[in-house]
């Protein structure tokens, strides 16, 4: 038993410290969902501000866009041009893929300095791609609302979840240290 320990040390290591990070995370993510219930913004800070955010990129666009709060769920209604398109739920706000993809990265760090950075930038960039997504999608439900289970539950996701996996391989590939140590 110890050998087999000491022969996968690396993908023991990866395994341990991917599910300490993505719990911790995750744990505090739902600290800060609890505590959002008592705040102004609703349903919470970052939900609204990504709310917020595709509205204004919708009237940027030519839409009449407008959001507001859902007074039987927490979330944020998308109507656009008078008509209701979507809710903005919490789980739109992009922080979950967020933290799948920071524990990813922690469990396979590189440089501290290098690692944060990485992080930071695949954040934004996860961030600003799920406000597109969120975008695209509502002017694809708008005017094409029967492709609304293939835009919402295929094409989108994988979009996003495709493009955390791209830079996911990139880390590994250009600056992962257990990469580096196992060669």
């Amino acid at each position: 038993m110890k050998s087999l320990i000491i022969k996968y040390k690396s993908v023991i290591r990866f395994i341990v410290t991917f599910i300490t990070v993505y719990i911790l995370l995750s744990v505090g993510y739902k600290f800060y969902l609890d505590y959002s219930k008592n705040s102004v913004y609703y349903p919470d800070y970052i939900t609204n501000l990504v709310s917020k955010q595709s509205k204004d990129i919708l009237n940027v666009m030519g839409y009449d866009a407008r959001v507001e709060p859902h007074t039987e769920e927490p979330t944020m209604k998308l109507i656009i041009n008078n008509k209701f398109i979507a809710r903005i739920i919490e789980g739109c706000n992009s922080i979950s893929v967020m933290i799948l993809f920071i524990s990813f990265i922690m469990a396979f760090s590189g440089k501290p300095k290098i690692t944060f950075m990485y992080m930071l930038f695949g954040s934004v960039l996860i961030y600003v791609v799920n406000l597109s997504r969120i975008v695209i999608l509502s002017i694809g439900l708008y005017h094409y609302p029967w492709r609304k289970d293939i835009l919402h539950t295929v094409i989108f996701p994988g979009i996003i979840y495709g493009m955390v996996f791209l830079l996911w391989i990139f880390w590994v590939n250009r600056f992962s240290n257990m990469i580096k140590k196992n060669e």
